[in-house]
């Protein structure tokens, strides 16, 4: 299939990698001019804009990092009009943001509009998972353009849901996200206690690992230095899910609990946890570096 893709990050870079020795005919733009030089070195075109590597695509894929993002390129931005209105050939747009559910609705109902399938879909598996292709997708929209979609998610994903309507797919990265900050922030917590109770950070991993306290951060993300070899931790945190966007991605759980009236209090210390990281000057770390955090102070 004919692809652009906008938004090469951490993430998008790997995804779009995945498309091309996937067969598809990939066109990618980003900001960024090494990450276009990257994805052409592996057989991808240029775009030189957004709408110059959407033009004549069957698949538009976003990745960027937030809502204002999102809705400055669909929509437009500064008097300038946005991607929605420069796309004749009305191609399946995949959005693999995490924005808001408001935002993702926003969006989409400009693309209906528009005679257009606009889906979110969200993905969860961190950059490990998106250069071994085994990304989970989580999708909001229609049945309709579900089944076009999966197709092409198949190629960067192992596990693709419908959620159910447009957001829906935000609001069940949003629930993830939140867990995922509570369980990072639990686990550094933990090995930090018992690292400064003369246990070696290592054993009390796999004893925990084994244990009842076994969990995702811990398993497979390990957030002490050493601990598990190529995670983050051991690469002095470099590259991998930054800890600005988990704190972006709690506080859009936050939002989403004020406006359901719902009580979030574990989810509100870690989002009050990681802005205290981000803002000490590590945001542009793995958000795994949280555990910086537990051990200031040490010799």
């Amino acid at each position: 299939m004919k692809i652009a893709f906008i938004g090469l990050g951490n993430m998008g870079a790997p995804m779009a990698s995945n498309l091309v020795k996937a067969g598809h005919e990939v066109t990618v733009f980003d900001l960024v001019e090494s990450a276009i030089q990257a994805l052409e070195a592996e057989g991808a075109s240029r775009g030189e804009s957004a709408e110059a590597a959407a033009r004549g695509a069957e698949v538009v894929i976003s990745m960027l990092p937030a809502g204002t993002h999102i809705k400055g390129l669909y929509l437009g931005r500064d008097g300038a009009s946005g991607l929605l209105d420069a796309l004749p050939d009305a191609p399946l747009i995949i959005d693999a943001s995490t924005i808001s559910p408001d935002d993702a609705r926003y969006v989409a109902a400009a693309a209906t509009e528009r005679g257009l399938t606009w889906l979110d879909a969200p993905v969860s598996g961190g950059v490990g998972g998106a250069k071994a292709g085994t990304l989970t997708f989580i999708v909001g929209g229609s049945e309709e353009g579900f089944a076009q979609a999966r197709p092409v998610l198949e190629a960067m994903g192992k596990n693709i849901f419908h959620a159910g309507d447009n957001g829906s797919g935000q609001v069940a990265k949003i629930c993830n996200n939140m867990l995922l900050g509570i369980l990072m922030s639990g686990t550094a917590e933990a090995l930090a206690l018992g690292v400064r109770n003369g246990m070696d950070p290592t054993v009390l991993s796999e004893i925990m690992k084994q244990s009842s306290g076994g969990n995702w951060a811990l398993n497979v993300y390990n957030p002490w230095p050493g601990v598990m070899e190529g995670s983050a931790a051991s690469r002095d945190y470099q590259g991998g899910f930054l800890t600005d966007l988990m704190a972006k991605d709690l506080g859009l759980a936050w939002e989403l609990a004020l406006g359901s009236k719902s009580t979030v209090p574990m989810g509100s210390q870690a989002r009050n946890l990681f802005a205290l990281h981000s803002a000490q000057g590590n945001g542009g770390l793995d958000f795994s570096s949280i555990q910086r955090l537990y051990r200031a102070g040490e010799a």
